[in-house]
């Protein structure tokens, strides 16, 4: 008995050993990530041009937001732009909202949605239905969710024009309004260090490719060339799956930092929060079953494992030395965990450092978000986004490559 416990302890100490060299590779990618990504406002502009630019802003039940976010874009400093508001079926006030403001302002063009198509996402639908009635030479996609400082258009045609680009995107500020979201928000982030970093993007010899959907812009032939809206109109994740078919055929793209000239909404509440880990876990599932249960694991591992093998160490003391090497590696992993719950909080989300303190409790919602989204998936082949219930059969998903 005492071998077998023996080799348990072993077994799990080299678990843990594994779990602190990943961790060492991810706060590199993270510190490298903060460092080394150029920022939207720090360029040199060598831009003379100021085509016309047609925001396309889906909205589905935004009453609370879309005001600030119109407000935001009315007061663009940028001379030539169009912004056409999509309401996307919605039954509370957003409709209302969107009319009153294109009666006050003529740049605002308001777009009623027509009911979606089969195997359209909401959002997708309602964006090209926005495509339809732009008529600048560039598209820049937001969420009515989003506030933008008043130079940021600027910035982002300069940029695209100075640096001969297809299509630039721009890393927001998270905005959060509840605990659930202020400790759990810090360990995804910590991933997007890692594959979606902006390194990665900005490389050209990387195949990632990536947009944050609360702010993207493009010129149009190239969104017409990589088949707009309609190419991804099934995908979950669509400002994902957009940026990688981007980046795969060839066309020249950025991501640079905005956090300090744009604020977007990550969750809203703790229910969106739970829907948003599910919607990241149903992609995976939908490409491939046993790998997404693999990745599972591996996040559950990474993420939470070492800090109850540490709780039991320290309250179950023994004087074995596997127990002793147990108790040393768990330590080691969990102070790895910390050390990347702060850099994120206080370099990438600019949150007060206390939420970084709950990272056990902040993992285990992730993981139990990932968790519940796998079982969503296994059980049916449906998935409920924005009060709408979408039917995933036999569609793909190639916005998170697995």
């Amino acid at each position: 008995m005492e071998i077998i416990f023996e080799i348990f302890n072993y077994s799990l100490a080299a678990i843990l050993i594994a779990i602190s060299g990943a961790w060492v590779v991810l706060i590199k990618s993270m510190t490298d990530s903060f460092r080394l990504t150029p920022y939207l406002d720090k360029f040199e502009n060598k831009s003379k041009t100021t085509p016309k630019v047609s925001i396309i802003l889906p909205a589905r039940n935004e009453e609370d937001f879309i005001r600030g976010c119109l407000d935001s874009l009315i007061n663009q400093d940028y001379p030539n732009y169009e912004i056409i508001v999509i309401d996307d079926s919605s039954n509370d006030s957003t409709g209302e909202i969107i009319s009153e403001y294109a009666k006050k302002n003529s740049k605002i063009i308001p777009v009623t949605a027509k009911p979606k198509p089969d195997g359209w996402m909401g959002k997708n639908w309602a964006c090209m239905e926005g495509y339809q009635k732009a008529t600048g030479e560039l598209l820049l996609f937001t969420d009515a969710d989003t506030k933008h400082s008043e130079n940021v258009m600027s910035l982002a045609v300069a940029q695209l024009h100075s640096f001969n680009l297809d299509a630039l995107s721009a890393i927001p500020k998270m905005v959060t309004f509840d605990f659930w979201t202020n400790i759990t928000l810090p360990m995804i982030s910590t991933f997007l260090h890692t594959r979606f970093s902006a390194l990665n993007v900005n490389n050209p010899s990387k195949k990632t490719g990536y947009f944050f959907g609360s702010f993207f812009i493009m010129k149009k032939e190239t969104y017409e060339k990589v088949g707009m809206h309609e190419g991804v109109k099934h995908e979950i994740v669509e400002d994902g799956a957009l940026g990688k078919k981007v980046k795969e055929s060839g066309h020249k793209m950025r991501m640079v930092r905005g956090d300090h000239l744009i604020d977007a909404v990550w969750a809203r509440d703790k229910g969106t929060l739970w829907n948003a880990l599910k919607r990241l876990m149903v992609p995976l599932y939908l490409q491939n079953g046993k790998i997404a249960i693999g990745i599972f694991f591996a996040v559950l591992f990474l993420l939470f494992v070492p800090f109850p093998i540490l709780a039991t160490s320290i309250m179950s003391p023994s004087e074995n030395i596997s127990a002793k090497i147990l108790f040393v590696t768990s330590l080691i992993s969990s102070i790895l965990i910390y050390t990347g719950a702060v850099i994120e909080v206080k370099m990438g989300l600019k949150l007060r450092i206390i939420y970084a303190l709950f990272a056990p409790l902040g993992s285990l919602t992730v993981v139990l978000g990932f968790l519940s989204g796998l079982i969503q998936a296994k059980r049916t082949s449906a998935v409920s986004w924005r009060g709408r219930s979408y039917s995933m059969k036999d569609h793909n998903q190639n916005s998170i490559s697995i």
